[in-house]
């Protein structure tokens, strides 16, 4: 930067930090940091209010935003440049015309840096110089110091989240290949294992790696090292990690077992069992992100192994499936059991080896021979190693194993009765299995109860939750451990992070798209319910799904069934997302107009096929589809029966009606005078309603009932003398019906007693007072 500005490193791959000639800058709240995020992205040219009011507070922004807006860049311009005169002109950050702008040269901004650092590694990739596009990567790669924009609101810090991760996905991959390509197989291993944590459901990045050499990543010496593959380092001090980024430490297990210590319990006793010659076999099932592999990592994984015993650990994967015993041989190969038995797994492992890695000998069809004989063998030599020294086997994710596998851990748990052997593995639910024989005890992981919920939010949020927020979260959640603890991260109520929605993608990708979409329909008939905390959304009935969807409820039955099998939906006559999250994200990560679009669709297309009028004013309400002729004459003619049924739904659709004043004047005259009702039964204040009813109607009989309404919505609030002042006018002006002149006669009655003054002088007549002809009863 030249001499007439001063030195700016503005970082945003990562935790949002700024620097000014070394000395790092205090920005102060999200929303202000949202704002220079969007000028940042943006240096060099002019930004409008309206641009960064959408960016940061998206398409409902609330009446304060333009001013705001004035505020942080205000704040800002004396940020970045403390010694500037309040009264002279930013030049850093300049003004006008409802512009603003950022004057940075690109290289002060880290994501610039890093995408020019992309453009030269194509360059240099194009040109064939590998090792110099390894420079360049890596170069890329040691910019990023977390998730981007981490903690930053909006929906442009959204985007360029989503945006910035693929990117660095892509880079991270790139970096992967490229130290293989150098011959540097045990790193290049490293960052393969690292991007298969952070993306468990990328097959082909576990492919990727089981066709790497054997010997790579299998003994190398740890290094530090990100999810990602990179290495975390850079020139100035760094924030800790971002929970729920990419560079995430594993919370203390203490803090993510709230609420399974009985699970525990018997894990740790099953394994304490073997050692007195005690066998079993446990089977752990639960959808995903529930807590089972944490699950096993605290039971076994962190207690001493029994005296004598052994204890194996593999992890099924699909590039195990590929060999045949290929996750049972790299359990048993973990246990280190004695050495003759060792020396024969070796044998039986090259018997097991395919000829062709494109044709696995290995079928999951039950009645293939040499499937059949590999796990009879490896089964018989289990049996003597357990035999020899008490053995515990432990495999995680036994759904992706090997089918030979599968069948041997099955008949192998009909002999731990008999041997110092406990086999434990874990299933996701949902998934099917090579073998339909029994796998032993089951124990099914349920979502957390409310008290296990509350005491692990608590346990994970940076500060303790109000109540309401709280409240809020276990909605959400459903008692989901790792919902629970990204939400416990988040703003209440907000939209769902990047992370989040993440989550909730990688818990919905096995699922095909049809399926998918189908749990989106679910998700848009369940939309009103989501803005109801306290209440579990009651979900639609399969008809109604039909309706909307104009699809038969057979082929959405089947649509739905491997939802319903992965507990994505909750069990309950009616269709419901167990998870109110979920429900949310696939809801809201909708944009805003397609969601009004799809909501008035669902609308029509539910009362075209007889659905209750409060469930077809509930659609239309979710997205606040805007009022037309259509809904108008609908609503006229099913007001008074929405009314008597949902009358908290008709109050919120009358109050949209009343306040879009989109229809003609005798419509605005019913359903206004229908919200007053309302209001007034509600025991709400309803003068407003009913006043601008009573002053533009031309019926006695609307004009009467409105003049009253107003009184005694007054009244109850005792608020006498405006209520007699209503009453006043409404009999001097005796263009109402006879009834609602008596009533107001009668109401005139009750409040006089509490009007100021002395109304009940007895030298004046009743009628006198009523009919307003003295002074008091004015």
């Amino acid at each position: 930067m030249s001499a007439e500005f001063p030195e700016i490193d503005l970082r945003m791959l990562g935790p949002v930090r700024v620097w000014r000639d070394d000395t790092e800058l205090t920005l102060g709240s999200a929303r202000r940091t949202a704002v220079l995020c969007v000028l940042a992205l943006h240096a060099g040219r002019s930004v409008s209010r309206a641009e960064l009011v959408a960016a940061v507070w998206g398409e409902d922004p609330p009446p304060s935003a333009t001013g705001n807006i004035y505020t942080y860049v205000s704040t800002l311009r004396q940020v970045l440049e403390p010694a500037r005169s309040r009264w002279a002109a930013g030049r850093l950050l300049s003004s006008g015309g409802g512009t603003y702008q950022l004057h940075l040269p690109p290289d002060c901004v880290d994501v610039v840096r890093f995408e020019r650092l992309r453009e030269t590694a194509r360059q240099q990739r194009a040109a064939g110089d590998t090792r110099a596009e390894l420079a360049t990567v890596q170069d890329a790669l040691l910019l990023w110091h977390g998730a981007a924009l981490a903690g930053v609101p909006g929906p442009f810090a959204q985007a360029q989240r989503l945006r910035l991760a693929a990117l660095r996905l892509a880079t991270a991959e790139r970096h992967a290949a490229l130290l293989a390509e150098t011959g540097r197989h045990e790193e290049s291993a490293r960052v393969l294992r690292g991007l298969m944590a952070a993306n468990p459901l990328r097959e082909d990045l576990r492919a990727r790696l089981t066709d790497a050499p054997h010997e790579a990543g299998r003994d190398a010496d740890p290094v530090p090292a990100t999810t990602d593959g990179t290495v975390a380092t850079g020139s100035r001090p760094e924030s800790p990690p971002t929970p729920g980024t990419a560079t995430d430490v594993r919370p203390d297990h203490r803090e993510l077992l709230v609420g399974r210590d009985p699970v525990l319990h018997r894990l740790r006793r099953a394994a304490a069992g073997v050692a007195l010659g005690r066998g079993g076999s446990l089977l752990i099932r639960g959808p995903a992100g529930i807590g089972k592999s944490t699950l096993l990592e605290a039971a076994l994984r962190r207690v001493t192994t029994p005296q004598r015993s052994r204890i194996g650990w593999a992890v099924g994967d699909s590039g195990s499936r590929r060999t045949p015993l290929g996750t049972l041989l790299e359990c048993l190969d973990s246990a280190q059991v004695a050495d003759p038995i060792r020396h024969e797994l070796d044998t039986l492992a090259t018997v097991a080896e395919p000829r062709d890695p494109a044709e696995p000998r290995d079928r999951a069809e039950p009645g293939d021979p040499a499937g059949v004989d590999l796990a009879d063998r490896a089964v018989r030599l289990i049996c003597r190693a357990a035999a020899d020294t008490p053995l515990v086997l432990v495999v995680d994710d036994l759904q992706w194993a090997d089918p030979t596998t599968q069948r041997a851990w099955a008949t192998l748990t009909r002999h731990t009765a008999g041997l110092p052997l406990l086999l434990v593995a874990v299933v996701r639910s949902g998934e099917p299995l090579a073998t339909r024989q029994s796998l032993g005890e089951l124990i099914e992981l349920p979502p957390l109860d409310s008290d296990a919920a509350s005491a692990l939010v608590r346990a994970v949020a940076p500060e303790p939750p109000e109540p309401e927020e709280l409240a809020r979260i276990l909605d959400d959640a459903g008692g989901h451990p790792q919902y629970l603890r990204q939400l416990a991260g988040g703003e209440a109520g907000a939209p769902p992070t990047a992370d989040l929605a993440a989550t909730v993608g990688a818990h919905l990708a096995p699922f095909t798209e049809d399926t998918r979409q189908v749990l989106r329909a679910v998700a848009f008939l369940s939309a009103y319910e989501l803005r109801a905390p306290g209440t579990q959304p009651p979900g639609c009935r399969i008809t109604e799904l039909a309706a909307v969807t104009d699809r038969g409820a057979e082929e959405l039955t089947r649509a739905l069934a491997p939802a319903r099998a992965h507990g994505i939906l909750a069990p309950s006559d009616r269709l419901r997302l167990r998870h109110r999250i979920v429900a949310r994200t696939l809801y809201e990560s909708t944009p805003a107009a397609l969601r009004v679009a799809v909501c008035r669709l669902y609308g029509r297309r539910l009362a075209a096929a007889g659905a209750a009028p409060d469930r077809v004013v509930a659609q239309l309400l979710a997205a606040g589809v805007p009022v037309d002729d259509w809904l108008g004459g609908w609503l006229a003619e099913h007001v008074a029966q929405i009314a008597g049924t949902a009358p908290q739904i008709a109050i919120a659709v009358l109050q949209q009606v009343h306040a879009q004043q989109a229809l003609d004047l005798d419509q605005q005259l019913l359903f206004t005078a229908w919200l007053a009702r309302l209001l007034l039964r509600q025991e709400r204040h309803a003068a407003a309603e009913a006043g601008w009813v009573a002053a533009r109607t031309t019926e006695p009989e609307l004009r009467g009932e409105m003049r009253w309404t107003a009184a005694h919505s007054h009244e109850r609030r005792g608020e006498f003398e405006a209520a007699a002042e209503i009453a006043h006018v409404a009999l001097r002006e005796r263009r109402i019906s006879p009834p609602w002149l008596e009533e107001l006669r009668t109401l005139l009655a009750r409040v006089r007693p509490h009007l100021p003054g002395n109304p009940t002088q007895p030298h004046l007549s009743r009628s006198a007072i009523i009919e307003g002809e003295h002074p008091v009863a004015r």
